[in-house]
Order: C-alpha cells, then structure tokens, then sequence
C-alpha cells in the first residue's frame, strides 16, 4: 500500500458529472484527483440527445473531449481504478482503490452513477440502451411514431403509458405478468387505444441490441421497434454509504441544491444523486458541485 499526495478534493468517477466538477474545480487553482473505474451508466448508450451544442453526438466522443479540456488544468491528477473504501481523518477523507493506493483529501464529491438492474427476460441486457430505453427526452424523438412497447407494471407503467403516448400512438404495456394497474389505470390506458398484455416475457427478439419482436412464454409474439423500461438499480459506488451519507427512498444520494451530502466536506452529482438521469443534468450538478467545493474550502481558510 502507497500513500500519495493529499488533495483540495477527490473526485470519484470521471465521466460527464466528475469533469464538469473537475472543470470547476481546476479553474479555481484547486489541487484535484479525478479517480476513474471507466465504467459509465450510459457506457451502452450509441448518442446523447438533448445536449445542446452536442445534440447526437456520441456519448464516448463528449467525454474524451472533457477529459481531453480538463486535463489542460495542471492542478487536476488523474488515476484509473476503483475506489473501494473511504474513511474520514482528522485532514479530511483518506480513498482506498482496488489496488491499494490511498489518496487524502479534504472535500470529496461523489459522481459514480448507478448499476442497473437488468430483469431476468433474455435479451434485455444487449438491447438496454439501445433499443430499450430509460427516457425519451434523451431518445425518444429518435423513435418516434414507432411501434413501441412499455415493460412496466402498476404506476409505473401507467406514467410510461402516459409520457409515452406523446411520441406514438402504436403503443403496448407488457406487464410481464398479472398487472397491478388499477381499475381506472386500466380503463384510462384502453381509452387511449393502449394495449396491455398480461403474458409472461420470455425473451427479446433482437439484432445487436436492435429489438424486433418480443416473444412471451405462451409462444406468442409482438413486433415492436423499441421498448421503455425503468429497471431497479443500486450506487455503483458503496462508499458514500459507508460514510455515512443519507439516501433517498428511491435509492438516490441525499443532496442539497449544492449537490452537499449529510456528511460534512462530501458532495455528490450525477446519475447516484438524482432522478433525471441525463448528460446535461449531469455537467449542470457537476459544475455546481465543485464550485460548490471551491467555496467551501476558500471560506475555511480565508
């Protein structure tokens, strides 16, 4: 185990929210560490949408060029690998990576995204990102007036029957089993001319992630072009947890309107701290996060 050099701030997880932190951050003549494992939330994703000024670009293509500006800062280090552990010192956070080295800091910000949860229905995983998606404000013009289907139940699928329906009217709920929506769910979804199939999923007919059909247990089958699903998912990085860090019910970080933590001196930004899971939310929480950092340590020692 090595000891490196003790830092302004550490920021975990290098994709859009930690360099936009960093950005911050090295415009302020902080000395920062951007630790990065290299694994996106939206890794699977072809383009970002939404974004102006990178409007369907690829998202790979807008990070290498973040990454490429903020390295232009000389006070921003970067390490690849993945922090394990956290622990609070009397200087501030000591971070501990898979492979040993233990960096120091006095402030911390967090933006290390999520892990979803990938249903148990064959298929979904290679399309997750592709053809199956999370929200259509990112994608959703790209598919539009698509056959389309939604793998929800209960309320959830009544939202994504709702929201949906504005991007086509060729729409399915798969319930993937008894649906839970209510009587008047039910009702309202079949005056829109939605259809709601109770069938069990089997699997996801598709061509490198490109859904065709979905194929039900019965041996039945639909034709659709895309699917909408929001999967369960955990924090890809257990260490704000650890902590000490509050949590949302949903499973979020519990962040302030400066992106601060219940635990003193560490912010987070990005996918594990909010709802809106989008690349523009994620830069707009980042450069708050840090300026938000720089202030703090610029208070203390004024």
């Amino acid at each position: 185990m090595t000891t490196k050099k003790h830092y302004d701030a550490i920021i975990i997880g290098g994709s859009y929210a930690g360099l936009s932190a960093a950005m911050s951050l090295g415009r302020s003549l902080s000395n920062v560490l951007v630790i990065d494992s290299g694994t996106p939330c939206n890794r699977q994703t072809p383009h970002s949408h939404n974004f102006l000024t990178q409007d369907g670009k690829r998202q790979e293509k807008i990070a290498a060029i973040a990454k490429e500006q903020v390295s232009k800062y000389n006070t921003v280090d970067f390490f690849n690998g993945l922090a394990t552990t956290g622990n609070k010192t009397v200087y501030g956070f000591d971070i501990t990576t898979q492979s040993g080295e233990v960096f120091s800091a006095r402030k911390l910000v967090f933006a290390t995204g999520l892990n979803d949860i990938m249903p148990d229905i064959e298929g979904f995983a290679e399309c997750w990102g592709i053809s199956v998606l999370h929200c259509p404000y990112c994608h959703g013009y790209e598919v539009k007036n698509q056959k389309t289907g939604i793998v929800a139940n209960g309320d959830g699928a009544f939202h994504y029957a709702q929201l949906i329906s504005n991007w086509t009217d060729s729409l399915w709920v798969f319930t993937n089993g008894k649906s839970t929506l209510s009587d008047e769910q039910t009702t309202t979804i079949h005056k829109h001319n939605i259809h709601i199939v109770e069938e069990k999923i089997s699997w996801f007919d598709h061509d490198g992630g490109k859904i065709g059909s979905v194929i039900f247990e019965d041996g039945s089958s639909i034709s659709v072009n895309t699917i909408y699903s929001g999967p369960d998912f955990v924090q890809q990085c257990s260490v704000p947890e650890k902590l000490g860090c509050e949590m949302t019910e949903q499973g979020h970080l519990k962040v302030d309107l400066l992106q601060k933590t219940s635990v003193e001196g560490v912010y987070a930004a990005g996918d594990n701290a909010t709802m809106f899971r989008a690349v523009s939310i994620a830069v707009s929480a980042g450069t708050i996060a840090g300026a938000a950092v720089n202030m703090e340590l610029i208070v203390e020692d004024f």
